[in-house]
């Protein structure tokens, strides 16, 4: 029977933890992006055409001609909107979490050799980094789309006249919703390699005790059965 080589094992869950980290690296750095440009809300001025006001989490940015911004922080925060100061605390802990899953997973890696080989705790290091990193992206999606539900029921407000200028989609959600996707993705990938090389390992482990099976030819057996004794002639 085929069996299928432990190298092989190695090679395909170091694949998908490379692959996975990778995607979850560019999401969480796509996620701290959001986090700090002034470009979740944007505001074009029908009466002056020439500026354009952006918002963030933690500026408010006006675009003059010739394209010279000028930011200004938030003087307090009790001046926010109720969904941009919950925003800030879960996009920080979002991309703490993204961080410190970074972390894990690094550690987790089937590539980095260790002294001690533990598989055991490398497959614990990668589902962990796995699923902070979906936690993470799952943290990043939720002010990303509360804003832009925010944005789009403002939009259609019906009790606003419509003369009135009326807040757009800025870039950062939309980076934010391929963060949040991204980081979701790779903490999938890391976990389904970490259970995969587990898999594995078990198969192997079993193939390695299992001693074989020796099998014993007919002929002999029956040479043996039918075989007369040394002192057929002596009587007991």
């Amino acid at each position: 029977m085929l069996v299928e080589s432990p190298n092989m094992a190695w090679h395909y869950s170091t694949i998908g933890q490379l692959g996975g980290l990778i995607i979850s690296l560019f999401g969480w750095v796509s996620s701290c992006v959001t986090t700090s440009i002034p470009f979740w809300k944007n505001l074009n001025l029908e009466l002056n055409e020439l500026e354009t006001w952006n918002t963030g989490l933690w500026h408010a940015c006006v675009i003059q001609d010739e394209n010279i911004m000028e930011c200004k922080s938030y003087g307090s925060l009790l001046t926010l909107p109720l969904e941009f100061r919950i925003s800030r605390i879960v996009m920080v802990l979002s991309n703490g979490l993204g961080f410190l899953a970074l972390s894990i997973s690094i550690l987790g890696l089937n590539c980095l050799k260790i002294r001690e080989q533990n598989l055991g705790l490398k497959k614990r290091l990668g589902i962990a980094g796995g699923i902070l990193f979906c936690i993470s992206g799952m943290a990043t999606l939720v002010p990303v789309s509360w804003v832009a539900y925010n944005v789009v029921r403002e939009f259609w407000d019906k009790t606003v006249p419509e003369i009135v200028p009326r807040w757009g989609f800025g870039e950062a959600l939309f980076l934010g919703w391929f963060a949040g996707f991204f980081l979701i993705l790779g903490g999938f990938l890391l976990i389904c390699s970490a259970c995969f090389l587990q898999a594995q390992t078990k198969s192997k482990q079993f193939a390695v005790h299992r001693k074989p099976e020796v099998r014993k030819d007919p002929r002999l057996q029956s040479h043996h059965q039918y075989l007369p004794p040394k002192n057929a002639d002596l009587v007991i």
